[in-house]
């Protein structure tokens, strides 16, 4: 018979365990990785123009701002700030752009790992818990079965929604439309740098955050009988747009603001005040507003 757990889309049954399975190579993802990192690095070096970098860092922050943090992170997944849908939407549709999946793949990766670490014990994939360059192929790589895993349930709202369908189901392909308007205005160095560049130096960069947010860094709270803790990586809170204030989100998931500190830099909730500003965002919840987790206390 099947419960809910404390991560509220994942259902568990009797024998459910976060620390047995085995990773296998993903052909898909690995082929996904490489073939940017070859064209990325490559073509990066070979085409590079001052222009091109400019399109990278402005299409690089967009999507890894407006995209992965504001839209899948902090409002599809963690559901802590209201907006309109079609707001919503674009903002996800950003965060497909960034290279990592679709809606429902970035939903499934996030609650597992977050269900997985709030256990006493997980296995290693999930808590980026191998040695650095095994760390970097298990997670750029591979993909990880559980042995008896939890189901997860995405609820109706967003299962049921024909766009975030249509995203899943085309997640890869969403690059093309991006990469035709760049060559036809730029040539290949817009292309490179705008699609395979970006999505490179994201995978990558997210890998990274992941690997030391889980390993060591500031640690500000601590969270009892859990698996793994998350740690603050405060030198690359900007480049982040605030997803590496990790120690905060682990203590308070469902705040929209995750850099806490007057000086924890947090581009996200800067652009989120500016909506709420604006009246198109609103109900944005805050760590002061918010229990900490039940086994948490600071230090």
């Amino acid at each position: 018979m099947l419960q809910v757990s404390d991560t509220a889309r994942i259902w568990e049954h009797a024998s459910t365990s976060a620390e047995y399975g085995q990773v296998v190579w993903s052909p898909s993802k690995s082929v996904w990785y490489t073939s940017h990192l070859l064209v990325g690095v490559v073509g990066g070096i070979y085409w590079f123009t001052w222009s091109a970098l400019i399109v990278f860092i402005v299409l690089a922050a967009m999507s890894i701002c407006l995209g992965h943090s504001l839209g899948m992170h902090r409002r599809l997944i963690h559901k802590s700030y209201q907006c309109p849908l079609w707001l919503e939407q674009v903002f996800v549709y950003l965060g497909v752009l960034v290279g990592m999946a679709g809606p429902f793949g970035m939903i499934y990766q996030h609650d597992l790992r977050d269900w997985a670490q709030r256990q006493k014990r997980c296995h290693t994939f999930l808590r980026h818990g191998e040695s650095f360059w095994l760390d970097a192929w298990y997670q750029l790589h591979c993909e990880l079965k559980l042995t008896n895993a939890p189901v997860l349930i995405i609820e109706p709202q967003i299962k049921n929604n024909r766009v975030y369908q249509w995203m899943e189901s085309t997640w890869m392909l969403q690059q093309l439309p991006l990469a035709i308007v760049l060559f036809l205005i730029g040539g290949l160095p817009w292309l490179v740098w705008g699609v395979s560049t970006r999505i490179v130096i994201s995978l990558t960069g997210h890998w990274l955050i992941g690997h030391f947010a889980h390993n060591t860094g500031q640690c500000d709270w601590h969270i009892e009988d859990v698996a793994v803790q998350g740690y603050n990586v405060p030198f690359v809170g900007v480049l982040t747009m605030g997803e590496s204030w990790h120690n905060n989100h682990h203590a308070f998931p469902g705040s929209a603001k995750l850099g806490i500190q007057d000086d924890q830099a947090d581009p996200g909730w800067w652009l989120l005040s500016a909506l709420i500003k604006i009246g198109w965002v609103w109900d944005a919840k805050l760590p002061d507003e918010l229990p900490m987790r039940a086994v948490g206390k600071l230090r």
